[in-house]
């Protein structure tokens, strides 16, 4: 049966207080296909009520006790693996092959990362006569978004409840279903009721209530900053914890001793991955001002081989962006790259000539683009490249530094020495050298205004719990 139109609420599936639906479109028809429940805050209120009165005896669990808990939804999960990435593939048009071995994925490395950490995790450390204890922070308030469903869910679902905490989640409900099917296997793992609460809806009419409830004790938000601003200001009446991983300009800095083409053509892969919605996106390439047209070359000739279409399509490469609202966003920023002077490469305004309908975006390339322009400083969110010249290193650095952002940026270089030196120089809160393999035990979050805290393993289990000092504990 269905649970499109249902929260999940103190273990069992319910109807909304106040009864409203919000049609889920599928962005490759940019036709409705199912309907969702949203909430209010009578829905708020009954799922907090629920964290609150589960809190008192699952933050006294054992390690082991939850330890079995975040096993069991694994294998549930890896059950219902196939629905998950036929959800997340119809729900934001990620590409089947995609949304199977990049964003159904991510949630299973995720559970398994944390299931790791926790074994290995103390809880307590004796210095002196002193105990220090990490104790569960309380009822946590989870928002996430539509981007990359079940890495951004189990990113924080998983470590809180490591950590003893209860949870009232809010996906997207841009991209929900995801978030549904998710709610069932929470379900079937025999999750005790009232330590996961899972309700549909927007963010000012369900997240900014929890946010700013007095009963919820952290919120861990992940979207864009100006969301992210909101949610802190919300929950500053409350002097909760706020947890957040907003957004990202990130630069790729192509340094002169690296394999040129193929630092080039992975760069583009880079940014082009999940058709450009990553947060942490590499998103501006910066490259030696004697190569820049070498440089567009080799990512003009990248670009173009990207297959884009039908995301039920095995072999496409690049499905549609998420909805109206981004394709349209991202139109509007590759008009003003074209109108401040950089040169349009490849790509460029519209749809893709074989689509005529979906929110498909052309895989764009941009060249001489200057510091200061929209496509260089803004959030783009689709498969667009800006390519930036630089001088000397110092320059590159100082291009790659300049921006409010600050969640990742990347180093390409033969030798890695002088990557690493470059590395301690960026302001970001990851750093990539020379394009590694996804590292779910490396901490992720950002500087300045890409946020605070960090997700991964033992680095999110750590922001859901409070230290405690027992003084006069004894031998």
């Amino acid at each position: 049966m269905s649970h499109h139109t249902k929260f999940f609420i103190d273990g069992k599936w319910v109807d909304p207080v106040v009864p409203a639906t919000l049609d889920v479109i599928d962005p490759s028809t940019e036709e409705a296909y199912t309907k969702i429940s949203v909430g209010s805050k009578a829905d708020v209120d009954r799922a907090v009520a629920a964290a609150k009165a589960a809190f008192p005896s699952f933050s006294q669990t054992t390690k082991a006790e939850r330890l079995t808990l975040l096993k069991r939804i694994l294998e549930v999960y890896n059950e219902r693996y196939e629905d998950i990435a036929q959800a997340v593939s119809q729900e934001m048009g990620a590409p089947i092959t995609w949304a199977r071995e990049a964003q159904a994925w991510a949630g299973r490395a995720h559970m398994e990362a944390t299931i790791k950490a926790l074994e290995d995790y103390e809880f307590e450390e004796k210095r002196g006569g002193t105990m220090v204890v990490k104790e569960p922070i309380g009822i946590c308030a989870l928002i996430t978004p539509w981007n990359w469903p079940l890495n951004q869910i189990v990113c924080k679902v998983a470590p809180a409840i490591a950590a003893g905490c209860t949870v009232v989640l809010k996906p997207s409900e841009i991209a929900p279903i995801s978030g549904i099917i998710f709610s069932e296997v929470m379900e079937a793992a025999g999750t005790p009721k009232g330590v996961y609460n899972m309700i549909n809806g927007t963010g000012p009419d369900v997240g900014q209530i929890m946010a700013g409830h007095p009963d919820v004790d952290m919120v861990s938000f992940t979207g864009s900053t100006r969301a992210g601003i909101i949610v802190a200001k919300t929950a500053a009446d409350t002097v909760k914890r706020v947890a957040q991983e907003l957004g990202g300009k990130s630069a790729n800095i192509i340094l002169s001793d690296a394999d040129f083409a193929q630092a080039v053509k992975k760069g583009v892969e880079g940014c082009f991955g999940n058709s450009g919605q990553s947060c942490d996106a590499p998103t501006r390439m910066l490259v030696p001002a004697s190569r820049h047209d070498e440089a567009l070359s080799i990512a003009k000739d990248a670009a173009e081989t990207f297959k884009v279409g039908d995301p039920r399509s095995e072999d496409t490469q690049l499905g549609p962006v998420v909805s109206k609202v981004q394709f349209d966003k991202i139109q509007g920023l590759i008009e003003s790259g074209i109108a401040e002077g950089a040169t349009v490469v490849t790509g460029g305004n519209g749809r893709p000539g074989h689509l005529n309908r979906g929110y498909y975006v052309r895989p764009t390339v941009f060249g001489h683009v200057r510091p200061g322009m929209r496509i260089e400083k803004e959030e783009i969110f689709g498969p667009v490249l800006s390519v930036i010249s630089y001088d000397d290193e110092d320059e590159a650095v100082q291009i790659a530094n300049d921006t409010v952002y600050g969640l990742a940026a990347y180093v390409q270089s033969k030798d890695v020495g002088h990557a690493r030196q470059v590395a301690a120089r960026l302001r970001a809160g990851q750093v990539s050298i020379n394009y590694p393999e996804w590292d779910t035990f490396a901490p992720f979050g950002g500087y300045k205004q890409s946020g605070n805290g960090r997700e991964y393993a033992d680095w999110a289990i750590h922001d859901f719990l409070e230290t405690k000092g027992i003084i006069g504990y004894g031998d």
